[in-house]
């Protein structure tokens, strides 16, 4: 069974930096696709980014674009999501997800696992 665990959430002033890391356990994956959501309060869940694991090939929404930047580490299994320029409108839960399929995709129902979730909270 795939297991993701997400870290690394925090309270970070606007323009700070955070990274997060979601440790994958339970499946070579070398031929899944790794994304990144994130669900403010009352919001639906939204798409962030995400990266094919073997090429290393990445997608990110608009809104993140230049200021986010997913990569892995093959040898760790881990997944990160680094954030530079935080807004107060990044403050969310951030979710680690996996598809059994190499692909990128932007819809939360192409995902088959999820993680528990991170807090990310920007104050301004």
């Amino acid at each position: 069974q795939v297991q993701l665990v997400e870290s690394g959430g925090g309270l970070v002033q606007a323009g700070g930096s955070l990274r997060l890391s979601c440790a994958a356990s339970g499946r070579t994956f070398s031929t899944y696709t790794m994304g990144w959501f994130r669900q403010a309060p009352g919001k639906e869940r939204e798409f962030v980014g995400a990266i094919t694991w073997s090429a290393g090939s990445t997608y990110y929404v608009a809104s993140v674009k230049g200021r986010f930047t997913i990569s892995r580490d093959n040898a760790k299994n881990t997944v990160y999501l680094q954030m530079n320029s935080l807004k107060p409108e990044d403050t969310a839960v951030y979710y680690c997800a996996a598809r059994a399929i190499v692909g990128l995709a932007t819809s939360a129902t192409a995902y088959n696992y999820w993680g528990q979730g991170t807090q990310v909270t920007v104050s301004s």
